[in-house]
């Protein structure tokens, strides 16, 4: 006959266990230490424009540093492109200077001749009529060959002055519509210019920043839509530590404030600051296990680089930038930690257990 329990049997067995679970020492954490775990914040570097993977010089794990060559398509139409832009920035720019110059010298010159021969016939012009006038009034002549003598003169007189504006008009240029336009059209070309350069720059992707290589997207050969990433980077100063702080905790802790990172296998541990504070409480997330299984509310907090002080110029304030080489290589996302405030332990000493509360 098969054993059997039966209820009466199971329920004392059932309180028994659960009551041996509930009373059991619990091991009381450090005062000040609270767990969490390695985040990074990622650089997914694409191209501007679209084209096929040519060269991808870096591999997964690379380090690289900033200016380093990550990912290079093939040129394609960009590079005649270019040249072709240059070729009719030149062409406007010499058009506008052309009507800045004004006319050839050669021109100015005949001009200038014809300005000559037109002083001379008024000159010859004047000569005539005095003569003429003079035999008007010894009764020599007719009032009509008077008349066309003076007339002779102001023709001519109106052709001097029609010539000496037309070389004032020579020797100033274009018109100022004119010379408007032709810089309306080389601004054009410049602009065009600048637009397929940053076309043909966007098939050479660079590392803004040191960091190291955590993934490549594409392999060589393959077609690359613009705007997709292909390198995906991680630099040291976007590594940083999120932790969870229980609610009693957490108004002592400014942002700031120093958090030592320890991790698992005995390393160094890494100093960094305390960089950002949530501003609404949360239930202890299910991937954080402490020695006490009981729900608390927690604020999530975020632990980054601390920043190094940057000199002064005259016309700059003091900044800070992050210290990258306060990030050892020991520190990978997902990695679990324990953090430790030691402005924590400058007051009263308090567990993070019997800080917590009960539920």
């Amino acid at each position: 006959m098969p054993f059997r329990l039966s209820p009466a049997t199971i329920i004392p067995v059932l309180v028994t266990v659960t009551a041996v679970f509930l009373f059991m020492p619990q091991r009381e954490e450090p005062a000040g230490v609270f767990q969490g775990y390695v985040e990074g914040e990622y650089v997914y570097v694409g191209a501007g424009a679209g084209g096929r993977l040519e060269r991808l010089p870096v591999r997964r794990g690379d380090h690289v540093l900033a200016g380093d060559v990550l990912f290079a398509l093939e040129e394609g139409q960009e590079g005649p492109a270019v040249r072709e832009a240059e070729h009719n920035v030149r062409n406007a720019l010499e058009k506008l200077e052309d009507l800045k110059k004004g006319q050839r010298p050669s021109e100015l010159r005949a001009i200038e001749a014809r300005l000559r021969q037109a002083d001379a016939a008024r000159e010859l012009a004047g000569d005539v009529l005095t003569r003429r006038d003079a035999l008007f009034k010894e009764g020599t002549i007719s009032r009509e060959e008077l008349d066309r003598a003076r007339t002779q003169l102001d023709e001519t007189a109106a052709k001097v002055r029609q010539i000496r504006a037309e070389l004032a008009t020579a020797r100033m240029g274009g018109r100022e519509d004119a010379i408007r336009a032709a810089q309306a059209q080389a601004q054009a070309a410049q602009a065009r210019l600048q637009q397929v350069r940053w076309q043909l720059d966007e098939k050479i992707q660079r590392a803004p920043a040191a960091a190291v290589v955590h993934d490549t997207l594409y392999r060589t050969g393959e077609w690359v839509p613009a705007g997709t990433p292909v390198v995906t980077l991680l630099p040291p100063q976007n590594i940083k530590v999120r932790f969870f702080v229980p609610q009693p905790l957490a108004g002592r802790i400014r942002t700031g404030d120093k958090a030592v990172v320890h991790v698992d296998g005995g390393g160094a541990p890494v100093t960094m600051c305390v960089s950002y504070i949530a501003d609404n409480a949360e239930y202890t997330p299910p991937v954080i296990y402490s020695s006490r299984q009981r729900a608390k509310l927690v604020f999530m907090m975020e632990a980054s680089a601390c920043a190094a002080p940057a000199a002064a110029t005259p016309d700059r304030a003091p900044q800070h930038l992050p210290a990258v080489q306060d990030h050892p290589a020991a520190l990978h996302p997902g990695q679990p930690v324990d953090v430790l405030i030691p402005s924590l332990r400058t007051g009263p000493a308090q567990s993070q257990g019997s800080a917590s509360g009960q539920e």
